[in-house]
């Protein structure tokens, strides 16, 4: 097997193991044990299982990371991108975290340990909201004074409704069509030229 999907097999075999018994109550040995690898081969690509949890919080990222990159790449207008790059975002993030069972509330115990991992994830998911924003402009939908700021202010507003949105205090209440409309006035509204000039 060849060193990535050694790696690859060992976080997800973590990941398994923390959504069943908690990152806590889980050992090195038993992610050794279960993905049938030694504790050597183990230890070869983890010094420690702070390292492996931080490893598996990337891998969910990544595919996040990977999800809404395609949503910027499909040929659809400026406007619907962004709609459905903060669904996406929002709902794989909520996805990830109930998938993960035990792993749920260990990641919101660990908030500083996830905040470390996020770094990368972070600093793609900016990129694609600039490629977004930037083609919005260009075509004539979006009126911005400043495209970085813009998409760093998106950004962390999304992180910021995170937690409520997965804890059911944001939109548990309403239908699809509802939540659509207002997340399209508050997001579009925030983009689109000033339509009484």
């Amino acid at each position: 097997m060849p060193v990535s999907k050694t790696k690859a097999k060992l976080v997800d075999v973590a990941r398994q193991l923390f959504a069943k018994m908690g990152v806590e109550n889980t050992t090195m040995n038993d992610i050794a044990v279960a993905s049938k690898k030694g504790r050597r081969t183990l230890y070869t690509y983890f010094k420690n299982k702070e390292e492996i949890y931080l490893a598996v919080i990337e891998s969910e990222l990544e595919i996040l990371s990977e999800t809404m990159r395609r949503v910027v790449e499909r040929n659809i207008s400026p406007e619907e991108k962004i709609l459905e790059m903060t669904y996406t975002r929002l709902d794989v993030v909520k996805e990830v975290v109930y998938r993960n069972g035990t792993l749920r509330a260990d990641f919101f115990r660990d908030i500083w340990k996830v905040e470390k991992a996020r770094k990368k994830f972070d600093v793609k998911e900016v990129q694609l909201l600039k490629a977004v924003l930037q083609e919005g402009i260009e075509r004539g939908v979006f009126e911005l004074d400043d495209v970085d700021m813009t998409a760093n202010l998106f950004h962390y507003c999304l992180r910021g409704i995170e937690v409520p949105y997965i804890r059911g205090r944001i939109g548990a209440e309403l239908d699809i069509e509802t939540r659509k409309k207002y997340v399209s006035n508050i997001v579009l509204g925030a983009l689109h030229k000033n339509r009484n000039q």
